[in-house]
């Protein structure tokens, strides 16, 4: 097994071995689905290239409500496939990435013995799909015992609660754990380089930084799993120009903890009567999520002023807080859902099961899906590969080997609680050796770039360390020591350190564009 870091370093190097190799395969999109068909295939011995156009996690795979949920609406709808696959996949991930996997009691207020008991009886069936563990059913509560839980609640009308544990994470570093054990496997990886050709025995990819590098790759089949981007994947070859994805934007608005202070994940029931949740993560709270249509697959859709509106109005209308001024929300992010074009449907009807479509020519798609689900949507994958290439294996051993930062407890002794559960939450096992490098954002960014490919200040900034959204002042006070600790490594002058700080400052800026105060 080669090492699992990612250096940023050696993009020269890893360039060269891209063009000097034949590889069974090469995935296109280094999103949750890429890395983990990557680490999958890699795993079970195939030779395997992953490029992404822009940095790992980048679009839809950073942009989650962050949750790995065994989806109880899919049960609503009747999809038991689909709620079984995602329940004992949650139990997975937390054997192989604990730190990855934290455990949050999710909310739901009920208003009546009906509403508690249907909600009982899905819950039961979850469980029983999922083989959820004895000591994590789900319990109801009355009334009295949730205005103790939540003092913030608005209880008029209400009879209780129902409460079951789900899984917190934070999605762009599980991804980047799939492509560090995809690499450790022996997978070649590289991010900002994209596929801009398809060529008949591969593809070619083109960087994306102003480093003029490029790699004509050999592999013996393409999978596209470029997720909102596998439309324009499937248009570089001749005759793939229908569309077959829909894209619908989905915002996160993020405020103080000691401003919004809840305990649990409190599941609100929106004026539409959708679901929006309230998410407690250190010291702030994140409420989302919208789901509407979106033209257009875009890294960074523009909220609208209703996107906003809509998830403040849902709190205040749960919640007994006084009405939140646009200058208190700390950050917010969004982005799109690449779903299966269903015409007629609304954006949340959608379903989210992945489909996998092959070309005349012979490129593999995958399309669609959950966060919750991606290993099992990468060994389908994988299974339909190596039949392709009439290569036999061992079966899919994903499920039993633990991610980078997975493996040990994590001790860290002598820092204030919130700093501790922030490192051990992105970490894991490996936020001792932040610590002991200093443990300060310049410890922080120069892992990323050392051990976890960051090539720009917006990958540390954004999805290496969660500062963009989860910190004072959308962590802008900590693009300027980054941004040193980087250069020091990559090689910038002050311009470039400047125009990366200006980068990131101009997303920040952007994002907030609606906001008064």
């Amino acid at each position: 097994m080669s090492s699992t870091s990612l250096d940023a370093r050696r993009r020269a190097q890893v360039f060269a071995e891209l063009e000097s190799r034949t590889f069974d395969l090469a995935v296109i999109g280094g999103g949750i689905t890429g890395a983990g068909i990557a680490r999958d295939a890699a795993m079970r011995g195939l030779s395997v290239a992953l490029v992404e156009a822009r940095d790992y996690a980048s679009g839809t795979s950073s942009r989650s409500s962050k949750m790995i949920h065994g989806g109880l609406r899919y049960l609503a709808q009747g999809d038991i496939a689909l709620v079984k696959e995602a329940a004992s996949e949650r139990q997975i991930l937390r054997r192989i990435a604990p730190h990855l996997t934290r455990l949050s009691p999710f909310l739901i207020p009920t208003t009546n013995m009906a509403m508690t008991a249907k909600l009982r009886t899905g819950l039961w069936a979850f469980e029983k799909l999922g083989g959820v563990p004895e000591a994590e059913k789900h319990e109801v509560i009355g009334l009295g015992e949730l205005q103790r839980r939540e003092p913030l609640m608005r209880t008029g009308g209400l009879n209780g609660a129902v409460l079951y544990p789900e899984f917190l994470t934070d999605d762009a570093r599980l991804v980047l754990a799939n492509v560090r054990s995809a690499r450790g496997a022996g997978a070649v990886v590289v991010n900002h380089a994209a596929a801009s050709e398809l060529t008949g025995d591969g593809l070619v990819a083109t960087s994306t930084l102003d480093d003029g590098r490029g790699a004509r790759i050999r592999a013996k089949l393409v999978v596209n799993a470029a997720g909102a981007w596998v439309d324009k994947v499937r248009g570089l070859e001749a005759g793939e120009t229908d569309t077959r994805m829909s894209m619908s934007r989905g915002i996160h608005l993020v405020l103080p903890r000691a401003r919004l202070p809840v305990n649990s994940t409190i599941i609100i029931r929106a004026p539409d009567k959708r679901s929006v949740f309230a998410v407690p993560r250190g010291a702030f709270t994140y409420i989302g999520t919208t789901d509407v249509f979106h033209d257009g697959a875009v890294y960074w859709p523009a909220p609208t002023r209703d996107d906003i509106d809509y998830l403040l109005r849902a709190a205040e209308a749960a919640l007994r807080v006084d009405p939140i001024r646009d200058g208190e929300i700390v950050s917010l992010w969004s982005g799109v859902r690449p779903l299966i074009a269903q015409p007629g449907k609304k954006a949340n009807e959608i379903s989210r099961k992945d489909e996998i479509w092959t070309s005349p020519s012979g490129l593999v798609s995958i399309a669609g899906g959950k966060l919750s689900a991606y290993r099992a949507m990468a060994g389908r994958v994988v299974d339909l590969v190596l039949e392709r290439l009439g290569k036999s294996a061992p079966p899919c051993s994903s499920a039993h080997t633990p991610l980078p930062g997975g493996s040990r407890e994590v001790r860290l002794a002598g820092l204030d609680p919130l700093a501790a559960e922030r490192l051990a939450g992105l970490y894991g096992d490996e936020a001792n050796e932040i610590v002991i490098a200093g443990g300060d954002i310049a410890a922080e960014a120069a892992r990323a770039v050392t051990h976890e490919g960051a090539s720009t200040l917006e990958d540390y900034w954004v999805r290496r360390s969660a500062r963009a959204w989860f910190d004072e002042g959308a962590g802008l006070g900590a693009l300027a020591p980054a941004a040193e600790a980087m250069g020091a490594l990559l090689g910038w002058d002050d311009a470039m350190k400047a125009a990366q700080i200006a980068h990131c400052r101009a997303i920040n800026d952007e994002s907030r564009r609606l906001l008064g105060e």
